[in-house]
């Protein structure tokens, strides 16, 4: 079956990083890289103890810690997996997001965090609202309905570098569900469970800066990408 590599970016998630690490069944996470931004908790050092690998950002930003750590992946490994470090992903469930990739079904999954199987106070309501729009946007231009933004996701690699990802920033995980679209990649999203945060604080809903800050990249993000055109992939 193909490697799979778990990519997690972090800026100050030392109270959640070791369980999310623990979490991840190690026959499937072959390779688990913590893309740290600079934390100033001992982030790295748990991160280490728990057994995962860390590269560690002279610079902040979402997108630049997911870019170092899909460039970082061990050879061979075929599907890059992206999750928050924060404990709200579902690590234990990795086979179900990866399986359409392995299985040749699919080269793009992303999590679905529907209301039935998200922990109650786990999204704020503007987090539902701008997924539902993003996402009819999104169908608007590409013709692709997406239903959720959720940042845990995995891509085949080939398709991943193919995409020429630009985005640094909090808008990293839009512009790849749009160039994924418009590439014609096989996309599914597949619901599963979301919980709340286990420990530290959202960079993006724990502050109005954060948020707005993130918004207004979000949107910039799908402006640039909706006027650069389509992605040509070569699919297997």
């Amino acid at each position: 079956m193909p490697g799979v590599a778990v990519v997690i970016p972090t800026l100050n998630e030392a109270e959640a990083i070791a369980a999310v690490i623990n979490e991840l069944p190690r026959d499937i996470a072959v390779d688990i890289i913590i893309a740290d931004s600079g934390s100033t908790d001992g982030t790295q050092a748990v991160a280490r103890n728990a057994g995962a690998r860390v590269v560690e950002l002279g610079q902040r930003g979402y997108g630049k810690a997911c870019a170092a750590g899909a460039a970082a992946a061990m050879p061979g490994c075929d599907i890059i997996v992206f999750m928050d470090g924060d404990g709200a992903d579902r690590g234990d469930l990795l086979a179900q997001l990866v399986m359409p990739i392995e299985t040749g079904m699919a080269d793009f999954v992303i999590a679905s965090r529907v209301k039935k199987l998200r922990e109650r106070g786990s999204m704020s309501a503007h987090q539902v609202f701008a997924g539902w729009l993003l996402g009819l946007g999104i169908g608007a231009l590409t013709g692709t309905r997406y239903h959720d933004m959720c940042a845990y996701r995995a891509i085949r690699r080939t398709a991943l570098d193919a995409l020429n990802m630009r985005e640094m920033t909090y808008g990293w995980n839009i512009e790849m569900q749009i160039k994924a679209a418009q590439a014609g990649l096989r996309i599914q999203e597949i619901p599963l469970p979301y919980r709340c945060r286990s420990g530290g604080t959202s960079k993006v809903a724990g502050s109005l800066r954060g948020t707005i800050r993130a918004s207004w990249r979000i949107i910039a993000t799908f402006v640039r990408v909706a006027r650069s055109g389509s992605v040509a992939v070569t699919k297997p």
